[in-house]
Order: structure tokens, then sequence, then C-alpha cells
């Protein structure tokens, strides 16, 4: 079947019937579809814009070849329709998709073509070539009309058969064959008029991908000084698209990747505003252009009157009135949100956190400087713990504050309170100055004292506020004597966290924290300390089991930095192993086992940890098989770790100082012969490179001891077998 002649996918439009077209055809539901058609085509009069879809919508389905039968049934409609591009749409799809062939049809067709390019210098010679001169068989005749008349050097066309978009080079009607130079496929391709009105489409000058292949430049131009002009040009062209569709459309084709995220933040921002893009709520939904522009208003009240609940309502309207403050100037409309605002306060259902919220719109919208309705609902709280829980706007939990503190003689009380339970940040900072600037350091420094000594009560609370002493010593605890208290409760409740099932991201936060600017943090922690105090972090670093080797390790280097003593202290403490306990192993074993202790570390653990989580889920944890198989996973984890950092400890890289060609030892290439002549090559290295089956042997084997410290020449006996070695090398070279 011709393809079709609209490039354009349906655009999502609200019709009575169309819905249900699309219902069936993705249910496959064929007779449901002729039944319904039947219904349709029985009406007296049609939108025609809809007709087009429903029509489009069939020649896109698997259905179109079987509809072919039926679609004449919409003839009597279309020629009550008034003349419009619908219209001439709307007789073309149904010549597309009708299979019959029967006499009226190809009069019908040859008739529209005439009225519209009857006095074309070439019409009879296209009408011929479009099979409508027998009139035996012209289905797509008029597509393949519209495609003649396009056909034209520098016209662009798109290839159904997923060559993409092309533009036409040359055209001879005496050969009847065009040729074209696609987006997709290399080199320059001659196309028969036969194939090209089967796979090409016309393609206008301004469409979309016309100019992303003509003219990728302009469209870059056009895309940085106004997006929203592209955005509107590329779903009018290519219908609703995801954010991740519209970024395979225009990134790097059209906008450097480099410049992708600020372009499409900044376009996001214009397109949430625009009247004529319908932009979706869940970011996986596409992006639709409407077919008429819908004013802020008209979208607010249309979604107003689906009876939102009192939750709903308020976000909706704080959005609005985030992004449109100016639609407010409009007087009516401004009424009409305050009567639907109140409206929602008659409710019974409405809790006092929301009807706080709605007054505070109604205040805004009034222009009340005092509004009692907000005095009224804060003084009768008994928790504003649950009051601030049950609000959902950050912005609002934080003019509740507000309003606590300007209305409240008990502010302080309330706030102290609060200080260490709010869950944002800006909520914590907000109370914090306020608490400062009335001169309640004491009382504050009294939380921050409980916060230090019971870090794991509030860790969110702790590390906002470690975080915030640590770059200002005009804060409480601020000097060193409060830096060093809070840095050892960081290092308590890095230890707290790891005994928690729950915790991993906050422990990888502290892991950040500790490391993050080449351990800046640490490093000015440790210039400041005391050497007792540096003894300390030292000791609870130890017992913080997510700490690599390598991080206590840098924790002991910027403390001996600082008190070389304790350099001393630890070398003492650090016999080095013994000969018999030092593991050999080369630079890519080492890196091996150093691969798998990151992995049981960072990946297997949290794994093992969301299993925990999950199985904890189940219920009675007696009885629960999976959650006692996630702990004994845990333990294997735990067990495997800790045996594996010890080995890595242990561990010795072999260097060419350590291997003797002289004698066989460690990283020797050992060459025997047996007495029979045959030849054979061992290599001797550490127990994580062996490899029996490339006789590569651990140093510690058996076979590795037998010949340890023999020369060339020396013979040896191994499992009833004499070797006698011929030739020792070094493996690095």
């Amino acid at each position: 079947m011709p393809p079709t002649s609209h490039l354009l996918p349906s655009q999502g439009i609200e019709m009575s019937y169309l819905k249900d077209f699309q219902t069936k055809i993705s249910d496959h539901d064929y007779p449901g579809l002729l039944r319904l058609w039947e219904e349709y085509t029985s009406s007296d009069e049609v939108d025609p814009e809809e007709m087009r879809q429903i029509l489009a919508a069939i020649k896109q389905s698997h259905m179109a070849e079987s509809f072919g039968r039926h679609v004449d049934r919409a003839v009597p409609l279309w020629k009550k329709l008034p003349p419009s591009s619908s219209a001439d749409s709307v007789i073309q799809l149904i010549i597309d998709l009708q299979t019959t062939n029967t006499p009226a049809l190809a009069e019908l067709a040859f008739e529209h073509l005439k009225n519209k390019h009857g006095n074309e210098k070439h019409f009879n010679e296209m009408i011929r070539l479009i099979g409508l001169r027998n009139r035996e068989r012209f289905q797509g005749a008029i597509s393949a009309y519209e495609l003649l008349v396009h056909m034209a050097k520098g016209n662009y066309v798109f290839h159904s058969g997923g060559w993409g978009i092309g533009e036409i080079l040359d055209v001879s009607l005496l050969r009847e064959q065009l040729s074209v130079e696609f987006d997709y496929v290399p080199g320059r391709k001659d196309l028969s008029f036969e194939t090209a009105f089967k796979t090409l489409i016309p393609v206008p000058e301004d469409h979309f991908l016309a100019m992303r292949f003509g003219n990728p430049d302009l469209l870059e131009q056009k895309a940085k000084e106004n997006p929203l002009e592209v955005m509107r040009m590329l779903l009018r062209d290519l219908g609703p698209k995801t954010g991740a569709e519209i970024k395979d459309e225009l990134c790097d084709l059209v906008i450097p990747a480099n410049e992708w995220q600020k372009w499409w933040q900044n376009a996001r921002a214009k397109v949430k505003k625009d009247t004529k893009i319908e932009s979706p709520e869940d970011l996986k939904e596409p992006f639709r252009l409407r077919q008429s522009e819908v004013s802020h208003e008209e979208r607010l009240q249309k979604a107003l009157e689906s009876k939102p609940n009192a939750s709903t309502l308020i976000q909706m309207v704080y959005s609005f009135m985030k992004d449109f403050s100016d639609t407010l100037k409009n007087d009516e409309f401004k009424s009409q949100l305050q009567t639907k605002l109140k409206e929602m306060l008659s409710f019974p259902e409405v809790t006092d956190a929301e009807k706080l919220q709605i007054h505070y719109f109604l205040q805004e919208l009034s222009g009340e400087k005092e509004y009692a309705p907000i005095l009224e609902i804060i003084k009768r709280q008994k928790s504003y713990e649950e009051l601030l829980g049950q609000i959902e706007l950050q912005s609002f939990k934080k003019r509740t504050l507000a309003e606590i503190r300007k209305h409240l003689s008990n502010w302080k009380e309330i706030f102290l309170n609060l200080f260490l339970i709010v869950e944002h940040s800006s909520l914590r900072d907000f109370i914090l100055n306020e608490l400062l600037e009335a001169n309640a350091k004491v009382e504050v420094s009294k939380k921050l004292e409980e916060l230090s000594t019971y870090p794991g009560r509030y860790p969110d609370a702790f590390m906002w506020y470690f975080q915030k002493v640590i770059v200002d010593p005009k804060l409480p605890f601020g000097d060193q004597a409060g830096k060093n208290q809070f840095f050892e409760s960081l290092l308590v409740l890095l230890n707290l966290l790891e005994q928690r099932d729950q915790g991993r991201e906050m422990i990888k936060k502290i892991h950040a924290l500790l490391s993050g600017g080449r351990y800046a943090i640490v490093r000015q922690i440790m210039q400041g300390a005391s050497i007792d105090a540096c003894k300390e972090f030292l000791l609870l670093a130890t017992k913080c089991h997510s700490l690599s080797d390598h991080d206590i390790k840098i924790l002991h280097s910027l403390a001996e930095v600082v008190h070389p003593t304790l350099g001393k202290v630890r070398r003492k403490n650090e016999a080095p192993p013994s000969e018999s306990q030092v593991i050999w192993t080369s630079q890519e074993g080492y890196q091996k086992l150093q691969k798998r202790i990151q992995q049981i570390a960072t990946v297997e653990t949290v794994e093992n940890a969301k299993e925990i989580e999950v199985a904890r889920a189940h219920g009675d944890l007696r009885e629960n098989a999976e959650f006692k198989a996630a702990l004994e996973k845990r333990d294997r984890l735990q067990s495997e770790l800790k045996s594996l950092s010890d080995q890595l400890n242990r561990a010795r890289v072999i260097t060419h100082d350590d291997i003797s060609e002289n004698e066989v030892g460690v990283g020797a290439i050992v060459e025997c012969t047996t007495k029979n002549g045959q030849k054979v090559t061992y290599t001797l290295l550490g127990p994580w490179d062996a490899d029996p089956e490339q006789n590569i042997l651990s140093f510690q084997s058996k076979l590795a001891q037998t010949m340890k410290g023999l020369t060339i020449g020396k013979k040896f006996q191994f499992q009833g077998e004499e070797y006698t070695i011929v030739n020792i090398k070094s493996f690095l070279k």
C-alpha cells in the first residue's frame, strides 16, 4: 500500500470518536472497528480534522488492507465538508485506503485532481503515471499525484523504508525516474516513479526534518535564539514526543551535546509557560502541540473543574501562581480563584495544615497584610511538628515558621523543640538564624551538645551542622575544640551506621566528606588538634570498617605530619610481616585483589543490605527464611572482606630487585628438562597469579618450594620424575 502523504502523527486531540477508534485499533478489535465505523459514517455531519485523524490512524494499523473494502462509506460525509486542507487530506486518505477500485471512486479521485490541478501543463501525463487513465488500479493515486507535483530539484522527501529525509537532486518525466540524496544511506540513489509512489512522502521546505537535513546551521541558530519556535516546529511535524525522544531528535544533530543540558533547561522553562504546547505531568509522557492556544487561566479552570482534593488543589494553585503570576492581574479570574479556594475551606475533610496553606493563597490574592484566619490556626495547634509534617510545600513550611516567630510569645521554645526534628536544611537554617539573632546562643548550644553526644538520633541534622561548623568559626562549637568534638562524633556516627541495616547513602556521604579535596577536612582538623585528640580520632577510625586501609593510612599520615611521634608509635605497633607471612604477587594480581575488595565493599554489600531490607519487610523474622539467608550472606561477605583485606596488608608486589636469575626464587621463569629430554617451563609468582594450565605456580606451592634456591644444572625430583634446571629468567623481562 502506498504511504500516506501526511508525515504528521496524530496530535492526540480530544474528539468524540477518535479515542474510540484508537482503542479498537490498539485492542486489535476489527469487528468492533467496523461497527464503530458504521455508526460514525451514519452521522449527519463530522469534523474534517477528526475524520482525517481517524483515517490516518486506521491506515497506520494492521487493519488497513481489510478496512479498504469499507472506506467508501465515508464518501457521502466527505462531500458535505467545506473546502479545506483537512477535507483534501480526507479524500486523499480514502483513495489511499480503498482496495475495491470501483468506477465511482476512480471518478471521484479524477474529479478532485482535475478541480485542483487541471490547468497544469503535464496534467494528462501525470494522470497516466498514477494509474487513473485506465482506472483499473488506482489505490494511492491522489498521494502519488501530490508527490509528482512535489518532485522538483531542491525539494525534500521522506523515505518510509528507513532511509530518512532526502533532497531531490534530479527528476526526469521521460525516464520516469528521480535522483535523491538521503540522510541515512550514502551516495545518490536513483528511484523509479513506481518505487517512489510506494516509499516517498513529500516534505515541505519548512518541515523540521527538511531543515535539519538541508540547513542544520540555520536550525541551530533558530533553536538558540528562539527554542520555543523550534519546539513547536518539532511537535507540529513529528507529533507528540517525550523529553527523551526530543533529545534524540535535537542533541548533537542540532544542539551540540556539551550545550544540551543548558539549552534544554531554558527550553523547558519557556515550554512550561507556552499556551500552545501541552507539558506532561510525568516526564515519561509526551509533550503535545495543541490545535489552538489555551490560556493559562483556562487551563487552571479546566483542572479545577475536575474537583481535585485539597492537597492536589494546593499543589496546582501554588505552581500556577508561581509560574503565571501575571494572570492574577485579571480581576475576574482572581475572584473566581478566591471563590474556589473559599469553597474548599468549607469541606469537613480539609485538615488544619491544608486550611493554613489555602489561607496563605487567599492572603496573597487579597493583598491584606494581617490575615486573622492564619493566626487563629497557628494558635490552636497542639503539635507544631505534626503541623509542619502535614504541609507538603517547602516554602509554606518556612512561612509557617515565620508566622510562629511573628505571633507566638513562646516561639523560642517551639523553635528549639523543632530544631533537630525538621527535615530540610533550609528550615534548620531559618530556625538557627532566628534563635541566634534573638540571643539564644546558650539554648542553641545545649541542643548542639545533645546533637554531638547522640549523633545517631538525628543523623541528617548532624551532617547538616557538621558541614556548617567546619567552615564558620562564628557558630557555636566553631572553635577548634568544638570542631574536634564534632569530628569525633562524625566517626562515631559512621560506626553506628555501619552496625545498622540501613544508612548506606549516609555512609557514602560521610566517605565523600572525609576524602573530598584530598582529605581537606581531615587535614584541617588534624592541624589544630592535640596529640591526644589525634590518637582518639585514629582509634575511632579503626573501628569504622567501611574505611579502607588506604583511608586509614592517609589519616595516620595527616596526623603524623602534625605530631611526628605518632609515626614512631605506629611503626612500633606494626611489626613487619615475616617472610613466611608475605604474600608475593604481580602488579596484575594485586590489582585483581583490590578490585575484588572494592566489588564486595561498594556493590555486593550494598545489594545485600537491600536484600535484608526487603526480607525484613516480609514480617516475622523468626520464620523468615529469606531474612536469615540475607544475614548469612552478609556474614560471608564481611568475613571474605576481612580476609582479603588482611591478605592485601601482607601482599608484596614483585619487583626487579626481588628476582634472581642465578637461583630459583619468586618471579623466576624456570626452564627444566626431564630424563627423556622433554622440556617444561614453570613461572613462580603469587597465589593470585597462579594458573596451572599455563604452568604458572604459586611460590608457596610444593613444587615451587622444591625448586627454591636451586641453580642452573641442579637436579630435583618431584612426584617420581627427575628434572634438570637448564635456564632461569625473570618474568619481568
